[in-house]
């Protein structure tokens, strides 16, 4: 992982070249990720998914997150990056399937494993219907923990205040060959990346439209 290179950008995003991703977070250098938020409706209902971070993340380790995430490679495109949803989730899409949700800047910093990091992230959101049952996933068990399932305006008023935790239902990793655990977990807003809660009304929101 320390060994991937990203391109690095200014404050301005002009670019900087290219650092390592170790280099990248610890000088707090400005980089490119893909985010991709899963829904599908059943009946009168929608639902979200999103994904638990493996505690051996650089950061944010143990944070549910986005459905599926990445940093942008040095000299790769968005459209190469939605190769994230493959790696980590084992869904096959078109780029033309994915809606775009927007663009967000993110300027974290925290330290993880002992290790100081500054994360300054520019980051296109996407959404994707998908109707693969969670069981037929295919988890990337380096950077995915599990893949959880909630009703989407439960999620809204979650991160709106108005409710203090609510219920998903996933799929969790187990031992190396062994099948993953079908569960089900209470979530609160505080246990998700920690970002200014906007992010997640809005983009949960605009899933409301995904068709």
């Amino acid at each position: 992982m320390a060994d991937e290179l990203f391109d690095i950008y200014d404050e301005q995003l002009r670019p900087l070249g290219t650092a390592t991703r170790a280099e990248t977070h610890a000088r707090g250098y400005w980089h490119r990720t893909f985010h991709c938020w899963l829904t599908r409706r059943e009946g009168d209902r929608r639902f979200a998914r999103f994904q638990l971070r493996q505690a051996s993340k650089d950061t944010n380790p143990g944070c549910y997150d986005t459905t599926a995430a990445g940093h942008l490679a040095a000299g790769e495109t968005i459209r190469e990056a939605m190769r994230e949803l493959e790696e980590e989730l084992g869904i096959t899409a078109s780029f033309e399937q994915l809606i775009p949700l927007g663009q967000i800047r993110e300027d974290a910093s925290g330290e993880v494993h002992g290790k100081p990091f500054i994360d300054r992230e520019v980051s296109d959101v996407f959404g994707l219907v998908c109707e693969v049952p969670l069981t037929e996933l295919k988890l990337q068990q380096e950077e995915v923990a599990g893949v959880y399932e909630a009703d989407l305006d439960e999620l809204i008023a979650l991160f709106e205040g108005s409710l203090s935790e609510t219920a998903a239902h996933g799929v969790e990793v187990a031992e190396s060959g062994a099948p993953m655990t079908v569960v089900r977990r209470s979530v609160r807003a505080d246990q998700f990346v920690p970002r200014d809660f906007a992010y997640y009304v809005n983009v949960l929101q605009a899933l409301r439209g995904c068709t």
